[in-house]
């Protein structure tokens, strides 16, 4: 069975893009970060002991999706005729997937968000992705707050001052979802957000949160659909700051450098 075939079968799409959920034009970043986040939902390591051979599977076709699509010639000619080179050296089944997503992925703790927030918050690289998020969403302050890193829901009339400035000066489209918006939508999302840091301050609590290990207690701990927001999370905040080599330390050979 080919490549495509096996993404047909393991997601539902005979396309290398669909399986990674990533757009066909979408950048060099967008495709890693989309492999990342697809990924970290079939990690071997997350899945039960009667699911491992599954996730597995799956994992290594979303592997080797990503080995086609993040090489530039190999994409190109992906493009161009539909169809992947299945006897290249990116698809040879001797590959260990496991290792190739470690050496692309480096593990993030508390300390590195924390740390992380500090820089992000205020930045020229936050007031970028607020403005982006607000163009990908036509307005829409719900997606755009569960989009944007870091974000509480103290920090919305922050980012709807961000988002007016940005409008009068005529760099943003007044969207009628953000100039319109009701207010008991507005409402809604606080009673939403207030609940969710309630939950996660008491899990924090239950776990003694302070390393990776702890991250992943944590994520384990939620029902699916929190657990999907944790990982679409922690894949952009490594794309954003764990693959950063650290001071004193020199890359590992074989890593490369909305929403």
């Amino acid at each position: 069975m080919g490549l495509l075939e096996q993404c047909e079968a393991a997601f539902g799409s005979a396309d290398l893009y669909g399986a990674l959920g990533a757009r066909r034009e979408a950048s060099p970043a967008e495709i890693r970060r989309a492999y990342h986040r697809a990924s970290l939902r079939v990690h071997p390591d997350r899945a039960q002991p009667a699911d491992k051979e599954e996730a597995t599977r799956r994992f290594q076709i979303l592997g080797k999706a990503y080995a086609v699509l993040s090489d530039p010639e190999r994409r190109a000619a992906y493009d161009e005729r539909g169809a992947v080179d299945e006897e290249g050296e990116a698809l040879r089944g001797e590959r260990d997937w496991q290792e190739y997503w470690r050496l692309l992925f480096k593990k993030i703790t508390v300390e590195d968000i924390e740390e992380f927030e500090k820089k992000y918050k205020g930045s020229e690289e936050e007031l970028a992705d607020i403005k982006a998020a607000y163009m990908d969403f036509e307005g829409d302050m719900d997606k755009i707050m569960q989009s944007v890193l870091c974000m509480n829901y103290t920090d919305e009339p922050r980012v709807r001052k961000i988002v007016e400035k940005a409008i009068d000066a005529g760099e943003l489209p007044p969207y009628k979802a953000f100039v319109k918006e009701s207010k008991q939508k507005v409402a809604a999302r606080k009673r939403k957000a207030e609940r969710e840091a309630r939950e996660a301050e008491k899990a924090k609590n239950e776990l003694g949160l302070g390393g990776e290990d702890d991250l992943k207690a944590l994520i384990q701990r939620r029902n699916q659909d929190r657990e999907k927001e944790m990982d679409d999370f922690l894949a952009q905040l490594e794309e954003k700051y764990g693959n950063k080599p650290q001071k004193g330390k020199k890359t590992t050979a074989g890593k490369k450098g909305k929403k």
